[in-house]
């Protein structure tokens, strides 16, 4: 089972604080304990990196880009995820999703991935299931 990372479920996992981050954690733990495959994309960290510029969990971020960077499971869009995000984003489809959702649903459609590790509605929208 191949499991797209979103930030909404990993900043929930890394944030104690965090609102959603007991189910989250328990839904991580799930994941690992049944070895699924983790990928994630480039902007997907780049709005964890963003989000946890000032916050303690900051070196999680960096940790994860160097586990998933070698394994490939780091995944940059091309252009053609770009241009259907872009497309999908002036329609106002899965909900009038942010750009980056509309990117991560392209990357997902293209990889036959249909389960997202968070809560969003927008992924919910777009025909993907949303894990916790």
């Amino acid at each position: 089972m191949t499991v797209f990372l979103d930030t909404v479920g990993l900043l929930a996992v890394w944030d104690e604080s965090d609102q959603w981050h007991s189910a989250a954690k328990a839904c991580f733990s799930g994941l690992l304990d049944s070895r699924a495959d983790l990928v994630t994309s480039s902007f997907v960290l780049l709005e964890c990196g963003n989000a946890a510029a000032r916050r303690p969990y900051r070196c999680a971020v960096s940790r994860l880009r160097k586990q998933m960077e070698p394994g490939r499971r780091l995944i940059v869009p091309t252009n053609e995820d770009w241009q259907a995000a872009w497309l999908a984003y002036e329609h106002g489809e899965a909900g009038s999703a942010g750009i980056v959702d509309h990117v991560s649903f392209a990357i997902m459609r293209r990889l036959g991935i249909s389960k997202a590790f968070n809560n969003d509605g927008h992924f919910r929208a777009a025909g993907l299931e949303a894990l916790f």
